[in-house]
């Protein structure tokens, strides 16, 4: 699986994601994507009791651990690359986490306006 070209939603550079615990759809703490990733996990957020609890409620249990899967659990303060249409479903439900843009994938754009991804991020 080749990686699609490795920028931001601003047109830099990937930034850093998350290594603890160790996010992305390669493992390897960037939202890169590729082909392969259905899902578009490009979408960098800081994760809130809110958005843990939503994405639970809908069918997407984040924060129980699984061991067999070797993932701790996400808590809240946790970073992860979220599925862009997952982020934009919490989003119009009211309960979007922020998002670190410059370490959220250009591809991220094609399912979630940039402009709403501007609502949701992080104040530096």
């Amino acid at each position: 699986m080749e990686k699609d070209d490795s920028l931001n939603v601003l047109g830099g550079s990937l930034a850093l994601c998350g290594s603890d615990p160790v996010t992305g759809f390669f493992r390897d703490g960037h939202c890169n994507t590729c082909a392969a990733d259905q899902g578009s996990h490009t979408v960098c957020a800081v994760m809130t009791d809110e958005f843990l609890a939503y994405s639970k409620y809908v069918g997407n249990d984040l924060s129980t651990p699984r061991p067999e899967f070797g993932f701790q659990g996400l808590k809240a303060g946790d970073s992860w690359c979220l599925c862009a249409g997952r982020f934009l479903q919490a989003h119009d439900e009211g309960c979007a986490p922020k998002v670190h843009l410059a370490a959220t994938h250009k591809r991220a754009l094609e399912i979630v306006p940039l402009q709403v991804l501007e609502e949701h991020a992080l104040q530096n």
